[in-house]
């Protein structure tokens, strides 16, 4: 989700951008590849299986793990469920409404979804309790509290962040029945993945866009790479095109950057 565009605003505002980006500026003084201030908070949702409340800049994204039994999808029967989803706070933007989830919202769960599903985060076949009739489902709910840009990795790092840190009960299967008991497990977290979104305004790529960034951008681009830097995800955003040297130049910056993204999210919830 990003800033409405008044487009009078934007083309002074694009040029102001594009020329301070030009000399390698922006306009909070940030480095074209620095992210802003990344605050990870976890525990904080005591009913939850797991949580945590990421602060990016002034972007504020909550994350909780629900965990529950269900039915296998028939294409994975011997794999346990997860799922992520999304809601953006009336009270988050101006330009949030009440209702049914937004085009964007919708966008930001499953790029965020994808980036964690692709990476292999969760071994799902750990939690597979009787193939085919019965799984153990995680759900991991979203929703933001303020909006200042980059939904993408805030949200993205919270769901990271609060699934290293759920617990789940262990099941014990008898007569293909499974029943939970008294015992707490960790959830079967095997990688890190980590989302690296980088907005192109004029001709530069710039890390962690802000509002005003978002505002002025001619294209989005989030990649999100795991522990061995392999990259696991993309999802490129706006209409305008992006050539291959900057492909590689995106690919270059998300593993780079987000090798310390990581290393910061390990910290936090060690």
């Amino acid at each position: 989700m990003s800033m409405k565009k008044n487009y009078v605003v934007e083309t002074i505002r694009k040029a102001q951008l594009a020329q301070l980006l030009a000399g390698g500026k922006r306009m909070d003084e940030r480095r074209l590849d620095q992210t802003r201030e990344l605050k990870i908070e976890t525990g904080l949702i005591q009913k939850a299986n797991g949580s945590a409340r990421v602060t990016l800049g002034n972007t504020q994204v909550i994350a909780g793990v629900k965990i529950a039994t269900g039915i296998p999808f028939p294409d994975t029967p011997d794999k346990g469920i997860l799922m992520v989803n999304a809601e953006i706070l009336p009270m988050s933007s101006p330009y949030a409404e009440p209702g049914p989830p937004s085009e964007g919202a919708i966008e930001l769960a499953r790029v965020v979804d994808r980036g964690i599903r692709e990476s292999e985060m969760v071994d799902l076949s750990k939690l597979s309790l009787v193939p085919g009739k019965s799984v153990v489902a995680v759900f991991v709910d979203c929703n933001v509290m303020n909006v200042d840009g980059n939904l993408f990795d805030a949200m993205s790092y919270a769901v990271v962040s609060a699934l290293r840190t759920a617990k789940m009960k262990k099941y014990a299967v008898k007569d293909e029945k499974a029943e939970a008991t008294d015992q707490w497990v960790p959830v079967p977290v095997e990688r890190t993945p980590v989302s690296v979104t980088m907005a192109r305004i004029g001709e530069k790529l710039v890390v962690d866009p802000n509002t005003e960034e978002e505002a002025s951008m001619d294209m989005r681009i989030t990649i999100t790479t795991d522990d061995d830097g392999n990259i696991c995800a993309s999802q490129k955003g706006e209409a305008s095109f992006i050539s291959p040297a900057q492909v590689l130049e995106a690919a270059d910056t998300s593993i780079r950057v987000g090798r310390e993204i990581r290393a910061k999210i390990m910290e936090a919830t060690k």
